[in-house]
C-alpha cells in the first residue's frame, strides 16, 4: 500500500515527487511511456527560471528527479494501462501489475501531434519543434514555418514573426478551424505568407542535423517543391495521456482531466499536474508549480484522513 502515486515523470511529476517526498510520503513514481515528458525532447531551455545560460532539456528533468531521490521518492520505469478508482485505495495496472495507493497523482501529460515524418522524428529539437514559446527566440532573423490551421496555428505564426525574417503558415485545406479574429490577424501580418491545400512530404537534413528545408506538395494538383527553412513549428493540437483513466475520472471532450479547483478532480483522492490538466500554458515552470500544488493537496487531503 502506498500512501501516494505519481503517474508521470516530466516537470510536473517530478516536481510533486519531491514535495511528498519532503513530507514524508514516500511516494511512488511511475515514470511512463516518455520519461522525462516533453522536456526529454527539448535542447535548450532558456525560460526556466534560475539558469541564466539557459539549461538541457533532459539535463533539467534529470536534476529534478534526482532531487526527489534525495528526499527518498521511488522510481518504477512503466506505464499505467489501466486503473480502478470507484474505491479506495486505488488500484493501478503497471504494466499487468497491480499496486494499491490512497492518494493519486495524474501528471501524465500531453503529447504533441506530430505529422509522423521519420524525418521529422530525427530533428526533434534540432529545428522541429511543437513550442514557439519555447523555441522561437532561437529563429531570430531566421525563414520559418508553421502548420496547423487552428487558432493556436495562427497564434503562434503571429508570434514568431517577431524572430524570424519570415514565417509560412501551411495547412492542408483551404478552410481554417480558427476563429475568424485569427484569421484576419495572420492575413493582416505582412511577413506570414499562406500556404493552403498544402501538405509537408519531407522535412531535410537529416544527414546535417539540423532542418534546411521542406518539401511541400499541393494537395489537389500533386505538384511538389522545395522550400527553404530553418525553423519548423508544429501546431496541430497535443493529445493528453488519459487513456488509462477514461470511465473513471470526469474528462473533456478532448481527452484533458476536468478540474474541480486548485489540482483536486472530480474523484476525491485523486490529483492532476501539468499539461494532462493545462491546455493554455504548457510550459516547464507551470508543470512545476501544478507539481507542487498537487502534492500539497494530497499531503493536506492524507493528513487529514488520519485526524
Amino acid at each position: 500500500m502506498r500512501n501516494v502515486v505519481i503517474v508521470g515523470s516530466g516537470c510536473a511529476g517530478n516536481t510533486a515527487a519531491i514535495y511528498a517526498a519532503r513530507a514524508s510520503l514516500t511516494p511512488l513514481v511511475v515514470a511512463g511511456h516518455e520519461p522525462g515528458g516533453q522536456l526529454s525532447l527539448t535542447t535548450l531551455v532558456e525560460n526556466f527560471p534560475g539558469f541564466p545560460d539557459g539549461v538541457n532539456g533532459p539535463d533539467l528533468v534529470e536534476n529534478i528527479k534526482k532531487q526527489s531521490q534525495n528526499f527518498g521518492a521511488e522510481y518504477v520505469l512503466g506505464s499505467v494501462v489501466g486503473a480502478d478508482l470507484s474505491k479506495r485505495p486505488f488500484r493501478l495496472n503497471v504494466d499487468g501489475e497491480w499496486i494499491e495507493t490512497r492518494a493519486l497523482i495524474i501528471a501524465t501529460g500531453a503529447s504533441a501531434r506530430w505529422l509522423g515524418l521519420p524525418s521529422e522524428q530525427k530533428l526533434i529539437g534540432h529545428g522541429v519543434s511543437s513550442c514557439a514559446t519555447c523555441d522561437g527566440f532561437f529563429y531570430r532573423g531566421k525563414k520559418i514555418m508553421v502548420i496547423g490551421g487552428g487558432d493556436s496555428a495562427m497564434e503562434e505564426a503571429n508570434f514568431l514573426t517577431k524572430f524570424g525574417s519570415e514565417v509560412v503558415l501551411v495547412h492542408r485545406r483551404d478552410q481554417f478551424r480558427a476563429s475568424r479574429i485569427m484569421i484576419d490577424r495572420v492575413r493582416a501580418n505582412p511577413k506570414i505568407t499562406l500556404l493552403t491545400n498544402t501538405v509537408v512530404d519531407e522535412i531535410f537534413d537529416v544527414s546535417k542535423g539540423v532542418v534546411t528545408g521542406v518539401r511541400l506538395r499541393d494537395v489537389l494538383s500533386g505538384d511538389t517543391w522545395e522550400r527553404e527553412v530553418d525553423g519548423f513549428f508544429l501546431a496541430i493540437g497535443h493529445v493528453p495521456n488519459t487513456a488509462a483513466f477514461k470511465g473513471q475520472i470526469e474528462l473533456d471532450q478532448d481527452g484533458y482531466i476536468v478540474s474541480k479547483g486548485g489540482a483536486t478532480t472530480s474523484v476525491r483522492g485523486v490529483f492532476h499536474a501539468g499539461d494532462v490538466q493545462d491546455r493554455t500554458y504548457r510550459q516547464a515552470i507551470t508543470a512545476a508549480g501544478a507539481g507542487c500544488m498537487a502534492a500539497i493537496e494530497a499531503e493536506h487531503f492524507l493528513a487529514a484522513e488520519e485526524h
